[in-house]
C-alpha cells in the first residue's frame, strides 16, 4: 500500500497469510481440495460493472503514485496501488472457481479466501477497499453458466454492503441479506437505504432484507436470533439453488471495525444452518476482518464446519438484547407483505427506544478526545482479545471422535443405511439385564422389552465416551427406549439433556430438576398433560401437501433449544407420528449444532425409510431434501405464538417477535 492512504492500513496482506497459517496449525488445509485461482476475464467482469470501471481500473497498472492518489480520490475509502487491477481480478477468478468446483459437484462447499474485497464495489465505482464486487459477479455468473433461478447472498460483514443491494435491488432473482452495524445511520457508509424498511425495488420488492444493528457490542445471541427469526425462515421460502456468503468477520470479537463481541465459534453454527440449503451448495467467500487473530479463529471455525466436523458448543448468555429485538421485529414488519411465513404474525414497527437516546448523549460528547482515546484503546484491546482467544479456542475446541454415525447390526440396518454408518458390536444379554436392574427396573417391566435396549446403550455409551459423535438405534418400544436413554445419559453425569420426541410418548420422565427438557411433538394435546418450563407440548400435523414444519422448527423449538444448551439431544420417534420424513430430518439436521454434535436418533423398528433419511442426516454426507416449502395456517401460526408468549421468559431466545412490553 502507498504511504497517501493511512485509513487504508487495516486491509493488508496478513489479513490472508495469518488466516491460512492458522488454517495449517489446525491441520484443515491438507483435508480441502485445493482449487487453483485464475484471473477474472474482462467479460466476466462486465457482468457486473460498466466498461468505464473496468477502464479506470486498468489504466492504474501504469500509473506513478500522484496520478494513483488522483484517481483514488474520486472514490470513498479506496486506494489504488499499481498490482491493485490484477489482485482484484484474482479475486474474482478465484471466486469463480470455487462456483465452478461446487456447481459441477467436484466438491459439496467451500471458501475463497479472497481479496481485495468486494461487497461495496458498485456497478461504476470503487468503494470502501472493493474494486469488483466478487460474490456479485459470482451471483450473475451461475446464472448465466448454471441457468439458476434462485441465489441467496448472505452479508454477514459488519459493513453494509451497499454494492451487492443496489446491484440486486429490482431482482428477484437474487435474494440478499445484510446485517450490518448502523447506529442510525451514524457508521459507514451512512446511508438511508441501509436501514430495514429498505427491502428492494420494483419487482425486487421483499428481495432486499437490511437488518441494521443500532449499537455495538453485539454478541451470540444476537447472530442467532437474527437466523431464526428472519434469515432462516425467508431462506427456506425462497428455496435457493446456491448460497453465496460475503464472509466479513469484522463482526467478530476484537475487530476495530465492528466493535462487536461475537466470538468465533458463532460463525460455526450459522455456517452450519447455511448448509441445510440449496442442497448443501455453499461458497463462502472472504470480506472484511481487521482483528488477525480474531479473523483466523473465525475462518478456522468456518471451514471445520464446511469440513463436516463436530459444531464446537457456543458460549455466552442466550438471550438477544432489546437493540436487537428491536431491529429484528422491525425488519419482520418491513417485510411482512412479501412474505408468506409471516403473513399471520404479528408485526408491527418499534421505535427503537433502546438506542436513540444514547445518541443524543453521543452528539453532546467531545469527538476529538474520544477519538484520542479510541486509539489508544484498540492498541490495549487488540493484546487483550489475543489472549481473550488464546484461552477461549482451547476451552471450546474439542477432540473430534474418530467415529462420526454408529448403528448396531439388528433389524439388518446395515444394508439400507448410508455407507458412511459404522456398525458396533450389540451388548451382550447378561450385560442389559444387569444394567436394567440395578438402574431401570422400574421401566422395564418386560423381559422381551429389556432386549430390544441392547442396541441403544451401546451405542449411547459411545456417544457419551465420546467414541463416536452421533447414532440411530431402531427399536421396537421407542418411548421406552428414549426414557431410559435419559436416565442413563443423567446417570452418566451430563447435566442438561434435550429430548425432542415425535409421536405419542406414553411415559414421561421427570424433568423437575432442569437436567432434561423435553419437547414433544404430537397430533393431540394428550388428556392431563400441560406444558411447563422443561416439558413441553407441541400439537403439530404436518401438512398433506408438504412441510410446513419449518416454522416450528425455526420460530420454536431451534429457539429453545439454543437458550437450554444441551450437552446431548436425544431425537426419538414412536407410534402415531404426526411428522413426515422431511420435518423428522430437518430437526435431526438443524439440531446438530447443538451439544457438539451429540446425538442419539432412536426410531422404531417398522420405520425403515425414515431411520435411512435420518442416517443421511446425522452421516451429513449429503443434505436432504426437506420437501415443498408449504406456509402454516393461522391456526398453526397461533399455536406457536401461544408457546413463545408462555415461555419467552425462560426461554429467552424466543424473544425476537412480539411486544416490546415483552422484553422490558
Amino acid at each position: 500500500l502507498l504511504i497517501f492512504s493511512p485509513i487504508c492500513d487495516i486491509e493488508v496482506p496478513e489479513r490472508l497469510s495469518s488466516s491460512y497459517e492458522q488454517l495449517r496449525s489446525y491441520r484443515l488445509v491438507e483435508r480441502c481440495v485445493h482449487v487453483p485461482a485464475r484471473e477474472g476475464s474482462e467479460e466476466e467482469i462486465l457482468l457486473v460493472h460498466s466498461i468505464e470501471h473496468l477502464e479506470v481500473a486498468k489504466s492504474t497498472q501504469t500509473m506513478n503514485e500522484e496520478e494513483l492518489k488522483r484517481v483514488s480520490e474520486n472514490y470513498d475509502a479506496f486506494f489504488f496501488h499499481p498490482s491493485t487491477y490484477r489482485c482484484a481480478r484474482l479475486a474474482v477468478g478465484a471466486t469463480l472457481q470455487l462456483v465452478d468446483a461446487v456447481m459441477s459437484g467436484r466438491v459439496h462447499n467451500g471458501m475463497a479466501l479472497v481479496r481485495p474485497p468486494g461487497h461495496h464495489s458498485q456497478r461504476n465505482a470503487a468503494n470502501g477497499f472493493c474494486l469488483f464486487n466478487n460474490v456479485a459477479i459470482a451471483a450473475e455468473y451461475a446464472k448465466l453458466k448454471y441457468g439458476l433461478q434462485r441465489i441467496l447472498i448472505v452479508d454477514w460483514d459488519v459493513h453494509h454492503g451497499q454494492g451487492t443491494q443496489y446491484i440486486f435491488e429490482e431482482d428477484p432473482s437474487v435474494l440478499y441479506f445484510s446485517w450490518h452495524r448502523y447506529e442510525h445511520q451514524e457508521f459507514w457508509p451512512s446511508l438511508k437505504e441501509s436501514d430495514y424498511d429498505a427491502v428492494g425495488l420494483g419487482k425486487g420488492k421483499g428481495f432486499n432484507i437490511n437488518l441494521p444493528w443500532n449499537k455495538v457490542g453485539m454478541e451470540n445471541s444476537d447472530y442467532l436470533a437474527a437466523f431464526f427469526h428472519v434469515l432462516l425462515p425467508m431462506a427456506f421460502e425462497f428455496d435457493p439453488e446456491l448460497v453465496l456468503v460475503s464472509s466479513g468477520y469484522d463482526s467478530g470479537i476484537g475487530d476495530p471495525e465492528g466493535q462487536m463481541n461475537a466470538t468465533p465459534e458463532v460463525f460455526a453454527h450459522l455456517t452450519h444452518f447455511l448448509m441445510q440449503l440449496a442442497n448443501g451448495k455453499l461458497c463462502v467467500i472472504l470480506e472484511g476482518g481487521y482483528h488477525l487473530k480474531s479473523l483466523g479463529e473465525s475462518v478456522c471455525m468456518t471451514v471445520k464446519t464446511l469440513l463436516g466436523d463436530p459444531v464446537p458448543q457456543i458460549t455466552g448468555e442466550m438471550a438477544p438484547c432489546l437493540s436487537a429485538v428491536e431491529s429484528i421485529q422491525n425488519v419482520r414488519a418491513a417485510h411482512k407483505p412479501y412474505w408468506k411465513w409471516l403473513a399471520f404474525e404479528d408485526t408491527s414497527f418499534l421505535q427503537n427506544l433502546s438506542t436513540k437516546s444514547h445518541l443524543l448523549k453521543k452528539a453532546n460528547s467531545n469527538p476529538s478526545t474520544e477519538h484520542e482515546s479510541k486509539i489508544t484503546n484498540n492498541n490495549n484491546n487488540t493484546v487483550k482479545v489475543e489472549r481473550f482467544l488464546e484461552l477461549h479456542m482451547k476451552n471450546i475446541l474439542f477432540p473430534v471422535p474418530p467415529i462420526k454415525t454408529a448403528t448396531t447390526g439388528s433389524e439388518g440396518l446395515e444394508h439400507f443405511l448410508p455407507e458412511h454408518v459404522q456398525l458396533v458390536k450389540e451388548m451382550d444379554k447378561t450385560e442389559i439385564k444387569a444394567l436394567v436392574s440395578g438402574f431401570y427396573a422400574d421401566l422395564v417391566k418386560e423381559d422381551k422389552t429389556l432386549l430390544s435396549l441392547g442396541s441403544m446403550f451401546v451405542i449411547l455409551d459411545k456417544i457419551l465416551k465420546k467414541e463416536v459423535c452421533n447414532g440411530i438405534a431402531a427399536s421396537p418400544t421407542a418411548a421406552l427406549s428414549a426414557a431410559v436413554a435419559l436416565r442413563h445419559s443423567v446417570r452418566f453425569g451430563f447435566q442438561r439433556v434435550l429430548c425432542v420426541f415425535v409421536g405419542d410418548m406414553q411415559m414421561v420422565p421427570d424433568t423437575e430438576d432442569g437436567r432434561m427438557l423435553i419437547i414433544n411433538i404430537c397430533e393431540k394435546e394428550q388428556s392431563g398433560k400441560t406444558s411447563c418450563k422443561h416439558c413441553i407440548s407441541l400439537n403439530w400435523k404436518e401438512d398433506a401437501e408438504g412441510n410446513d414444519f419449518f416454522s416450528a422448527v425455526l420460530g420454536f423449538i431451534l429457539p429453545v433449544a439454543y437458550s437450554y444448551q444441551p450437552n446431548l439431544t436425544v431425537i426419538a420417534v414412536g407410534p402415531n407420528r404426526s411428522l413426515g420424513i422431511n420435518g423428522i430430518s430437518l430437526l435431526v439436521a438443524l439440531l446438530q449444532g447443538l451439544a457438539e454434535s451429540r446425538m442419539l436418533a432412536v426410531i422404531e423398528d417398522t420405520e425403515k425409510s425414515l431411520m435411512q433419511s435420518v442416517a443421511k442426516a446425522l452421516v451429513g454426507a449429503s443434505t436432504s431434501p426437506f420437501g415443498i416449502y408449504v406456509p402454516p395456517t393461522q391456526e398453526k401460526v397461533n399455536k406457536i405464538k401461544a408457546l413463545r408468549d408462555q415461555f419467552q421468559q425462560e426461554w429467552k431466545m424466543l424473544q425476537c417477535s412480539g411486544k416490546l412490553s415483552d422484553f422490558i
